[in-house]
């Protein structure tokens, strides 16, 4: 019998990875204070937005996400999206594709340009754009006179969203095609393959998974982003608020109902989100 035990015992040991020393307990113990911590922090606080949302009824809920400003506000949150996605990924991979496949002066730089907008705050980068393009900025006076806007308006909006999210993909893929390195495009290029060809047929099907993944966080913060946004929309209702404005406007008149309801849009927007990223992680996983 104790023979057994010790079998078993040692047949379990042999199981776990030798970094780990720590018994069962310690493991569930950290586990369960992980799984408490994200149910009080994370998980509570988004069940009680459906809790307000639907406080009042199923009808007040249908109706404030059918009103004409919230039809409005989301409508321009996927057309923010919709632009500022594809621009970053075009920068993305190019930026990548210069960081990891060329030497050149200034690469470093130009890795530091990227990661700056993790380092300043949106609120600054939209107070930056309303002192560019504001009308008393500094090439606001040039615009007036064309007839141009971009503060308080779209072209403002998809500008702050862009600089927030520029660094998601290209931090994506740059220590990924690193880390590839270039000895497959060398053998392309001595098979006489040309440039586009050889990104086409063998660089992209090497990053096509940690692209999406990027894409889909980049996607994440265009849809979510408040503060850079905030500042160079002007909160012009039914025309330059996007849904996380739509929703502080209606939570500061009080209307508490409807602000959640749109909020729990939002949150859906995110979870329909990790469920797209679960999967590419799959995916990429397999592959």
């Amino acid at each position: 019998m104790a023979g057994a035990i010790s079998v078993h015992t040692d047949s379990e040991a042999s199981k776990r990875p030798r970094h780990i020393t720590e018994s069962p307990v310690v493991k569930w113990l950290l586990i369960g204070l992980a799984l408490a911590f994200l149910g009080l922090v994370v998980a509570l606080p988004l069940v009680s937005v459906f809790v307000e949302a639907f406080r009042k009824g199923a009808e007040v809920y249908v109706k404030a996400l059918t009103e004409p400003d919230a039809l409005s506000a989301l409508k321009l949150t996927l057309l923010v999206a919709v632009i500022a996605v594809p621009l970053n990924t075009v920068f993305g991979l190019a930026a990548a594709w210069a960081v990891s496949k060329f030497s050149f002066k200034g690469k470093n730089f130009l890795i530091t340009l990227i990661d700056l907008p993790f380092a300043v705050s949106p609120v600054i980068a939209g107070l930056v754009y309303v002192l560019l393009f504001g009308a008393q900025g500094f090439f606001g006076p040039w615009l007036d006179e064309r007839g141009i806007q971009i503060v308080f308006a779209l072209p403002g909006i998809v500008l702050a969203t862009v600089f927030v999210t520029v660094p998601f993909i290209a931090r994506e893929l740059i220590p990924l095609m690193q880390a590839q390195g270039v000895q497959e495009e060398e053998a392309a290029a001595s098979l006489g393959a040309r440039g586009f060809a050889i990104f086409w047929r063998v660089t992209l099907p090497n990053i096509k998974w940690g692209l999406l993944y990027g894409i889909i966080l980049c996607n994440a913060r265009a849809m979510g982003e408040f503060g850079a946004v905030s500042v160079v929309s002007g909160h012009i209702r039914g025309q330059t608020n996007t849904l996380p404005l739509h929703v502080e406007i209606l939570y500061n008149e009080y209307q508490f109902s409807a602000s959640f309801a749109v909020a729990s849009l939002l949150v859906m927007l995110a979870v329909a989100t990790l469920m797209v990223k679960a999967i590419v992680q799959w995916k990429s996983s397999a592959h």
